[in-house]
């Protein structure tokens, strides 16, 4: 099977699930914040006796507060996430509860997010992201430096992790939108995981390129790399299938506070084993072909020939 010859074929894939998302994240809002990047408050409610998530949104909702998000702890706990509390509006809370509810035993913990808080969030995610992709560029570079380009290997991992982690906010973006999928910190603990698992695929496949183009040197390098991926595809598509059906039951018997951060690892582990067999072994073979330099300096060219005619 030749894989490399129709690699343009792959890039229109990935386009077309691209391009969706990029379109959504054009519309304000470009995503839908949890109160980790926003503001809110987190609170946990005991009861004296066994609870329904339904009976307590019921009653939140009839206090303004519909967008609450309520995750059952045990029989007799809720734990609550909503938009920030105003001074004294706590207790009467409580007291609805009580009353719609049943009785409050107490309130062992409540946490307010603020939106200065919540800015410094946004960067410190902003900051680790950044952090973990310069990482894996020196690391690549630095773990295949015995081979000519090897920069080559470590930019095309960054393209294949891009790749990935656009498809997953684009996703995140339009699910925003649609069923008011909100944002918040497991989002990003989810994108340095899916960072970490797409990087260690890609690497797989890697690997075997350099092991195939230092034993036949005189080999195109295209052919290596098709032979490569055939040779890898197996595993990779086994890891993946085996992650895929761990991460599916933890979505079905795991709890609303797990729902992001497993949803950003199933879409991560899909688009990061396409991303590593398609998208970054196809990127090696272009630029080994001279076929992005060519294709810039045609962008290049047009440039002067647009400006001229108007």
């Amino acid at each position: 099977m030749d894989i490399v010859s129709k690699r343009k074929w792959y890039f229109f894939i990935s386009a077309l699930i691209l391009i969706p998302g990029i379109l959504s994240l054009m519309i304000p809002p470009w995503i839908n914040p949890g109160i980790d990047f926003s503001s809110g408050s987190a609170i946990e409610i005991g009861f004296a006796d066994e609870v329904l998530e339904d009976d307590v949104r019921a009653v939140l909702g009839e206090l303004g507060h519909s967008d609450a998000r309520i995750q059952r702890l045990a029989s007799d706990t809720v734990f609550v996430r909503m938009q920030e509390l105003k001074e004294g509006e706590l207790p009467k809370i409580i007291a609805a509860l009580t009353s719609g509810v049943g009785t409050v035993r107490g309130v062992p913990q409540v946490d307010t997010v603020s939106a200065e808080v919540a800015g410094e969030t946004v960067r410190n995610a902003i900051i680790a992201v950044s952090i973990a992709a310069m990482g894996i560029l020196f690391f690549i570079t630095w773990s295949f430096r015995h081979i000519p380009n090897s920069f080559r290997y470590g930019v095309a991992a960054l393209l294949a992790l891009g790749h990935d982690v656009l498809i997953i906010v684009g996703i995140f973006s339009i699910l925003g939108k649609a069923i008011d999928l909100e944002v918040n910190a497991m989002f990003i603990v989810g994108l340095l995981a899916v960072a970490g698992y797409s990087v260690n695929d890609t690497i797989v496949v890697f690997d075997r390129i350099r092991e195939n183009v230092a034993r036949n040197i005189d080999r195109p390098f295209g052919e290596s790399v098709n032979i490569s991926i055939m040779e890898s595809m197996g595993r990779s598509l086994g890891t993946s299938l085996t992650t895929l059906f761990a991460l599916l039951a933890l979505l079905l018997i795991g709890g609303s506070t797990l729902r992001e951060f497993l949803l950003v690892l199933m879409i991560g582990v899909l688009a990061g084993t396409y991303s590593s067999i398609f998208i970054a072994s196809q990127f090696l073979v272009m630029w080994n072909r001279g076929e992005l330099g060519r294709f810039f300096r045609l962008v290049t060219l047009r440039r002067p020939r647009v400006a001229g005619n108007s």
